[in-house]
């Protein structure tokens, strides 16, 4: 800062030196200098006048910004308020309102004479155990879920879920399908998360009950099997979390047995099941109980089974990845089941009532997806499994799938799919439900042009308009595994079988 003296100084030069020098009277140098003090003592106090007003602005601009931000500060609550007015905590504030979501495949399936054909991923010998093929150019079927739900977040924070989902699949043509229609509510439940009386742990849980799939089921979309099928009348919660990476579900689910020849079975499975998660790794365990298990008759108040296993237990180690095995872009995930006694049906746990106390059973699936560049894509999985004293003391059933999906970019709407599918299977029934004893291979080729509205070689975008030719053969042995199985049905023996068609596929 310029200081006072010299400020003054500068002008006292710069007004009083002409009139100085103008000055013809002034003879004595003392006149002169006393002239000039007075001058200096005048520009002085202008000085110290124009810096006092100078101080006094910079103030009342401190003053006024500070009072700019109080306002400011005051009024964010007012314009929240003006666009948002408040709601009893009772009411819903925000954010509710209803989703409609859905799941549909339709298509046409015939043999190179034009007559009806056997498909589905499940129609090989191996599939009464869950050793699926792979499902492109192999669905004969008419399949549909839809799904409705409403979704609401109260003024506290609270939030509310309800989901319906209906149901129905068909294998025939005909526009008019309602005397064999299987349409039916497949889940019907209520979710309340976030609820502001939960702490710790339980701060973003979410509690439900109901009829439902469980949320943590994952399957292998294009062999069309589960890895894990929960699935039930209960309830549970999700979202216990004790660290950030950390975190744990669980549920109790009831369900009846599925279906057994001959049986009106009524026996309920109740599955109890702790769910964890830490990272990428999942480590899930349940046990189950069906005190009436040994009681199920048959429509004429027979027993079906006497030693008909009442419990069991089942695990399974996961791992879920970002990327395709650690090796590029990607994903992928491989997962370890085991079951024991009714927990041995390890793929939908708790439906099989069948099981005998001793039943064993190992599975192993993997599978993943990745872009290899220059419009190619690929999607390897792996499916396998063991089983042992399942339904008769001494029973075998081992097979093991191998399935290849590739898609190849042709442009923006139009993408070129093959696939090709191996399995093989050694069972060993021991004369259980008039099975035979079987082993061979199985093998499956299938080239599908594929329209698409857009997101071309996305494995999982949806809708999709395919034409399909699918050539498949197995070893002439499997078609004598029984007579109401799919191989060795008239027309459907081993020796080479083309299938053509066409189908859709949507998801939204």
């Amino acid at each position: 800062m310029i200081r006072k003296s010299t400020l003054a100084l500068t002008i006292g030069l710069l007004a009083g030196a002409p009139a100085a020098f103008a000055d013809s009277n002034m003879t004595s140098i003392e006149a002169r200098l006393a002239a000039l003090e007075q001058r200096l003592q005048a520009a002085e106090t202008r000085a110290s006048a124009a810096e006092s007003r100078a101080e006094a602005a910079e103030r009342q601009a401190r003053e006024l910004a500070a009072t700019q931000k109080k306002m400011q500060a005051a009024a964010q609550p007012v314009a929240a308020s003006a666009a948002a007015p408040a709601a009893p905590a009772s009411q819903a504030a925000s954010t509710d309102g209803f989703e409609f979501h859905g799941y549909a495949r339709s298509g046409l399936l015939m043999s190179d004479s034009a007559a009806k054909t056997q498909g589905g991923p499940s129609f090989t010998p191996a599939g009464e155990t869950g050793g699926h093929v792979g499902r492109l150019g192999n669905e004969p079927d008419t399949y549909l879920e839809m799904n409705l739900e409403h979704k609401q977040t109260l003024a506290n924070g609270a939030t509310t879920r309800f989901k319906v989902m209906v149901a129905d699949g068909q294998r025939s043509y005909n526009d008019w399908t309602a005397d064999t229609s299987d349409l039916n509510v497949r889940q019907a439940f209520t979710e309340l998360g976030h609820l502001p009386t939960f702490t710790g742990a339980f701060k973003d849980a979410t509690v439900w009950a109901g009829k439902r799939f469980d949320r943590d089921n994952f399957d292998i979309h294009w062999i069309d099997s589960d890895v894990v099928f929960l699935a039930g009348t209960g309830a549970g919660i999700y979202d216990m979390r004790w660290s950030d990476n950390a975190r744990s579900n669980f549920s109790l689910y009831g369900r009846t047995f599925g279906d057994i020849e001959n049986s009106e079975n009524t026996a309920q499975n109740y599955v109890l099941t702790l769910n964890n998660y830490v990272g990428p790794v999942q480590l899930m365990v349940s046990g189950m109980r069906a005190k009436d298990n040994e009681d199920r008759v048959d429509i004429d108040g027979n027993r079906v089974k006497k030693d008909a296993a009442e419990d069991g237990v089942h695990a399974l180690l996961g791992l879920h990845n970002d990327s395709f095995y650690g090796l590029r872009d990607g994903s992928s995930k491989t997962a370890l089941l085991y079951g024991h006694g009714l927990g041995a049906e390890v793929k939908s746990i708790g439906s099989d009532g069948a099981l005998l106390p001793q039943a064993d059973t190992w599975r192993l699936a993997s599978y993943g997806m990745t872009p290899l560049g220059g419009g190619w894509h690929i999607a390897p999985a792996v499916l396998a499994q063991s089983s042992k004293d399942r339904y008769v003391k001494g029973d075998s059933y081992q097979w093991a799938t191998a399935n290849l999906r590739v898609i190849q970019e042709i442009n923006q709407n139009f993408e070129l799919q093959y696939e090709g599918s191996y399995q093989y299977m050694d069972l060993r029934p021991e004369g259980y439900n008039a099975r035979n004893a079987v082993s061979g291979n199985f093998y499956k080729l299938t080239f599908a042009p594929t329209l698409k509205a857009g997101d071309v070689g996305e494995f999982l975008k949806r809708p999709e308009l395919r034409l399909f030719a699918t050539w498949m053969d197995w070893d002439h042995r499997l078609d004598n595994y029984a007579s109401s199985d799919s191989f060795g049905s008239s027309g459907f023996t081993a020796g080479g079988e083309w299938n053509f068609g066409v189908q859709m596929e949507t998801w939204f």
